[in-house]
């Protein structure tokens, strides 16, 4: 049984209650027709509790054994009504209703929780959550990816995609197909997605946008996808890059926000202040300060339990990584990011194409593992879609190549624990790499 569904029979109880006292005052007028229906009435929401507790935890429940007490009291109630007074009729029904209730109240309950990814390639930053919580034996738990769209020009929706398939092996996948939310009502909602209608590159369905997903939990949890550049909380020209991070859907529609570290928390907590109260948003300091939690993020967790022995590396990386002798090239990861492209458009492409070059001069001693942001494809056909042709040849030309790595999987944290070293834009990826301990040189877009 969910703490929910025993809220659920509690209020009917507590609605028992008021209909014994109304029931009773009726009776002292000696308005039978109107206590027998009461008494009908009664009967008929016990036995649907006790329907409802056998199917949610068993036959054989105590709870269920009182129910049918009680209806026994309502029966030889009903049959008894002009002899006995409003008093005695009340006590005798309160006193079997209320070990009913006791019992319910005392039932043990189990916890349901849900994630709902929609980029199999930003799951690290709710596995190590999953993973605690499926350890938890009082906790029911599902991992049910949602669909999201492209957003093309103009802002329309484009293709739906799907990324089911594309999880961890260990991680069991529902169906967001078969798991309705607003029927099941889960005690805890995990997201990872901020942005409901405020993406332009892509978009979740309107039902899965924080703003409706409040509606139908006790605590909607929002985990940020990404890490922020560590500073003071007093470095506002630095917050400034980033603080519309800290006001947006999820942040404002979430229960609770959990965030990278204790420095992060206040940023957030300042910025939202600034923004929310211009918009006259009820919100006061101590709120916030229960809502938004520095606990860590799970993105750090993944890589830091990730074993590079323990990795599964496809065989055509494995033709590219060794060396005629068996030993390792030097991996390099390579990463191109969003902003970077939307920043300085076709210059990225002159930059990536003089990248490739010098890399495949040192291919025997060096290995190029490239992974782009994996919305940098949504990303042009939406807002640069005069560059689409010549990404899209730059890519085919690269793979065709072959003496390079392209990584299109959802495992970010693979390229992270395989490479030795970091190479390539400003992004939230280098302060996950800077964990690692290993190098990180940034590319200098115009320096080519």
């Amino acid at each position: 049984m969910r703490e929910f569904q025993r809220r659920q029979l509690l209020e009917i109880i507590s609605s028992l209650h008021i209909l014994h006292q109304e029931s009773r005052d009726r009776l002292v007028k000696k308005d039978y027709a109107t206590v027998q229906t009461a008494l009908s009435d009664c009967q008929e929401a016990a036995i649907q509790m006790g329907e409802a507790i056998e199917k949610l935890a068993g036959v054989g429940m105590e709870a269920v054994s009182l129910l049918e007490q009680y209806c026994e009291k309502l029966y030889h109630v009903s049959i008894q009504l002009e002899e006995i007074s409003g008093q005695k009729y009340y006590k005798m029904l309160e006193s079997a209703l209320i070990k009913a209730e006791n019992e319910i109240s005392h039932m043990a309950v189990k916890k349901e929780i849900v994630f709902l990814p929609y980029k199999a390639s930003m799951w690290d930053s709710l596995e190590s959550v999953y993973l605690a919580a499926k350890e938890d034996k009082n906790c029911d738990v599902y991992v049910v990816p949602i669909p999201y769209y492209d957003k093309l020009p103009g802002g329309s929706f484009g293709e739906l995609h799907y990324e089911g398939d594309e999880y961890p092996k260990n991680i069991e996948i529902t169906d967001y197909r078969m798991y309705h939310i607003e029927e099941r009502h889960p005690d805890v909602i995990y997201i990872h997605n901020p942005y409901d209608e405020w993406n332009n590159v892509t978009c979740v369905p309107e039902n899965y946008f924080s703003k409706n997903l409040r509606r139908f939990t006790d605590c909607l949890v929002y985990i940020p996808y990404f890490i922020l550049e560590e500073c003071e909380p007093e470095a506002q020209k630095k917050i400034d890059g980033f603080k519309h991070f800290c006001f947006l859907p999820g942040t404002i529609y979430a229960h609770k926000v959990i965030v990278q570290s204790e420095k992060m928390r206040q940023i957030y907590i300042n910025e939202y202040m600034k923004e929310a109260n211009p918009l006259g948003l009820p919100v006061d300091r101590k709120m916030l300060e229960s809502k938004i939690l520095g606990l860590g993020s799970p993105k750090l967790d993944k890589v830091q339990n990730t074993e590079k022995e323990n990795l599964e590396i496809p065989d055509e990386w494995l033709k590219i990584i060794e060396k005629p002798d068996g030993t390792w090239k030097k991996i390099i990861f390579y990463n191109t990011s969003i902003n970077t492209l939307l920043r300085y458009d076709e210059q990225v492409l002159k930059k990536m194409k003089s990248v490739f070059c010098t890399f495949e001069e040192h291919k025997d001693e060096i290995a190029l593992l490239w992974r782009p942001h994996p919305l940098i494809p949504n990303t042009i056909r939406s807002m640069r879609p005069e560059l689409w042709d010549a990404y899209q040849k730059l890519v085919d030309d690269y793979r065709k190549a072959g003496w390079g790595i392209y990584d299109d999987t959802a495992d970010m944290d693979r390229a992270v624990v395989l490479s030795d070293a970091y190479y390539g834009d400003q992004s939230s990826v280098i302060y996950v790499y800077q964990k690692t301990g290993k190098p990180v040189m940034m590319q200098d877009v115009n320096r080519i």
